[in-house]
């Protein structure tokens, strides 16, 4: 199976069009029309999941995140994300990365985030436009099915999502059971403004300043930093699930290990 029949259905789930301007997804390295018959499949391509690719002798690397944003001047050894698009071009791996398109796009990871954590009746925190339709943005802001007190929110966020752990801003400033909240996986400070302008008691996203954080609960909005990695990881499993349905043995998919950027000692 060629990498533009695979990267074909990849953009009838998540087009490019949904993607944020300021983004780079897409084919970033490698051929068009590479054979593929094993896919690795992982939240960033990092050194330890190229080298892993690599070792695999996998023919297309698949991530959320893309390696490349910025215009490249040089590709070298000398840099170390240009260095990893040597490695992949060096060993035939064709590079793909869907990224605000797959944060966006009806079905995908707003979505599969607000599902986890149990939401209803929900719009897009930052509508983007529509796709057949149906409204799409960065993540989601509706009703919990069950109202519930703010650590046990907590608690279902980490179980949810498999975390270790997650911090809570305004513990002790949401005295009312949570009923309305919203979730922004990944980095979702700029979406602070358009959660508290719809009413929500608690935004669960990642990558929260000390000041966002408590000039937030200072507005009576709590928030959940659930982590960056923590809240987009469902990716790779929800990747692989969505590439066996659509082409079932024709491909072998390895999903990356757990790879936790931070760990508390």
């Amino acid at each position: 199976m060629r990498c533009s029949e695979i990267i074909e259905r990849l953009r009838e789930l998540a087009p490019e069009t949904c993607a944020c301007d300021w983004d780079n997804p897409g084919l970033l390295a490698g051929r068009h029309d590479k054979e593929v018959k094993r896919i690795y499949i992982a939240l960033d391509a990092t050194d330890t999941v190229v080298e892993r690719a690599v070792a695999l002798k996998a023919d297309m690397l698949l991530t959320h995140h893309p390696l490349i944003f910025k215009a490249v001047k040089q590709v070298n050894d000398q840099n170390f994300i240009t260095r990893r698009i040597l490695r992949l071009i060096q060993a035939d791996i064709s590079y793909f990365a869907m990224h605000t398109n797959f944060d966006s796009a009806p079905g995908c990871m707003a979505d599969l985030a607000a599902a986890r954590l149990g939401l209803r009746d929900c719009e897009p925190l930052e509508l983007m436009g529509e796709m057949g339709e149906k409204p799409y943005g960065i993540g989601k802001i509706g009703s919990l099915k069950q109202p519930m007190e703010l650590e046990q929110l907590a608690r279902r966020v980490k179980e949810a999502f498999g975390l270790p752990f997650v911090v809570v801003y305004g513990q002790n400033r949401v005295p009312d059971p949570v009923h309305r909240a919203a979730i922004c996986p990944g980095a979702g400070g700029s979406e602070i403004e358009r959660a508290i302008a719809g009413g929500a008691q608690v935004l669960v996203t990642g990558d929260i300043s000390h000041h966002q954080g408590i000039d937030s609960v200072a507005r009576n909005m709590a928030v959940i930093d659930a982590g960056h990695y923590g809240l987009e990881h469902i990716f790779i499993d929800y990747m692989a699930g969505f590439l066996e349905e659509q082409f079932g043995r024709d491909l072998e998919l390895v999903k990356a290990l757990p790879e936790w950027p931070a760990v508390v000692l």
